[in-house]
């Protein structure tokens, strides 16, 4: 079903925050794991405006519809990050711009490249550029939606959750756009598919982990879907990709938590490899140093 485009840019607005309690926090603090995921979410939101510098490099500046869109999206995700970023300033944390210019010079090279890569790759692709795009966009927005939504239960705020639900009530308009634009790109064009397939089985990473350390798309992931709720959350998104023509049977996500949850048995592993090699020192209970204690600690905070 074609969205309505004209509708969607008359509905578009800033995040409306009234009512919401950001001194709450103060009172009632939110727990460490929840804190860290805001961070992350934060920082992703307000990365947009990049994401989409990205993409006007691209042939989809051509399509007035898709910038259409793409200028709405743009305006209130940056009102999802100036919110969550309400969330942290109340625990006393940066957020916004203290947070961003550190973030912007961190990624270095990969900003300054991102640009040059979409627009070389939409030259080379051509129109189903777009339909990859678009597909990865929706991909995203699902994943950004159940994440929102997995992490009320997680963190059980009354406050935090009417931040949210609001937040993904727009998400949820997002998602229409991106899924109605994959879908109707993809259905009956078997070239846009298999590029699409191939680009999402080789390249397709949880949004954010571009410009996020892995520790922290680690954390998000591993925080999220873990257990038999996380896990079916994951399966009900990639059941979404499903239904995209030429798109069955990828499992994104669940390749995904798979990997991570893998990556992080590895860790422990090393780690306690490496604690029965060393030299004994100080007491029996270990250096407060100790490598093993690092990666303890990086479990309990997952």
């Amino acid at each position: 079903m074609r969205m309505d485009i004209d509708n969607f840019t008359e509905l578009s607005r800033r995040l409306d925050t009234t009512g919401i309690d950001f001194d709450a926090f103060r009172s009632q603090p939110l727990d460490e794991s929840v804190l860290r995921c805001l961070r992350y979410m934060h920082d992703v939101e307000l990365h947009t405006v990049c994401y989409l510098r990205d993409l006007l490099v691209t042939s989809a500046h051509r399509d007035p519809e898709i910038t259409a869109f793409l200028t709405m999206w743009n305006m209130e995700e940056y009102w999802h990050g100036e919110a969550i970023g309400n969330v942290l300033a109340a625990h006393g944390e940066a957020a916004k711009r203290e947070r961003l210019v550190p973030m912007r010079q961190r990624l270095q090279w990969k900003d300054r490249v991102a640009p040059i890569l979409h627009s070389l790759g939409s030259s080379i692709v051509g129109e189903s550029f777009i339909s990859m795009h678009m597909t990865w966009g929706a991909v995203n927005e699902w994943t950004t939606q159940v994440a929102y939504s997995r992490l009320i239960v997680k963190a059980q705020h009354p406050v935090l959750t009417d931040l949210l639900k609001r937040i993904m009530k727009q998400e949820g308009r997002h998602i229409d756009f991106y899924a109605s634009q994959a879908d109707q790109r993809l259905e009956g064009n078997r070239r846009a598919q298999w590029m699409t397939r191939n680009a999402l089985k080789r390249l397709w990473a949880p949004v954010g982990t571009t410009v996020m350390p892995a520790s922290e798309v680690g954390h998000m992931t591993r925080f999220l879907f873990d257990g038999t709720e996380g896990l079916a959350a994951a399966k009900r998104i990639d059941a979404k990709v499903d239904q995209l023509p030429g798109l069955h049977g990828l499992d994104l996500l669940q390749r995904e938590v798979r990997r991570i949850a893998t990556a992080v048995v590895f860790d422990l592993h090393e780690a306690q490899v490496n604690r029965r090699a060393a030299p004994a020192t100080g007491t029996s209970q270990g250096h407060p140093h100790d490598r093993t204690d690092g990666a303890e600690g990086h479990a309990d905070a997952a």
